[in-house]
């Protein structure tokens, strides 16, 4: 199978269930005639740019980025939606944001702020309300405070 089919039923799978681990997502490759090793499932997973989403009960499992999902205008309002909804504060400390939010709300915000894909953000880490932003360099990081606190 060519790498564009597999890519395309990943994203049908995970549309269609909730799947939790790459291993969960192996099995169900397998199930429907797919036959993958877990280190092509992983570059799979990267290459769509798949996302942990938290639903309602706390479980975590494999969804689209804003990206993927076809609307970006959507992704933008869904980010000021959250930053609007749920931060308190935005400050800066050399190369990283510190985001204070709502009790229980950091994980939403983040997951909000990595699936929109900024190039200049390295990475982020949530707890219950707070979250680190990682940014490439000084510069980019007061440009993206000020895109934060514009939100």
């Amino acid at each position: 199978m060519k790498r564009q089919e597999r890519l395309r039923r990943i994203r049908e799978i995970i549309k269609e269930k909730k799947i939790s681990s790459q291993e969960d997502l192996l099995e169900e490759l397998n199930k429907r005639g797919v036959k993958v090793t877990q280190a092509t499932i992983s570059r799979d997973i990267s290459s769509l740019k798949l996302v942990k989403i938290r639903d309602a009960l706390q479980n975590e499992y494999y969804g689209l980025s804003f990206n993927y999902q076809g609307d970006q205008h959507s992704g933008l309002q869904r980010i000021k939606s959250k930053f609007k909804d749920s931060v308190i504060s935005v400050e800066m400390a050399n190369n990283i944001i510190v985001i204070k939010t709502e009790p229980g709300e950091a994980q939403g915000v983040a997951w909000a702020i990595d699936s929109s894909n900024f190039e200049e953000i390295l990475g982020t880490v949530a707890g219950d309300d707070t979250i680190i932003c990682i940014i490439k360099n000084k510069t980019e990081t007061r440009r993206m405070l000020e895109l934060f606190k514009s939100y």
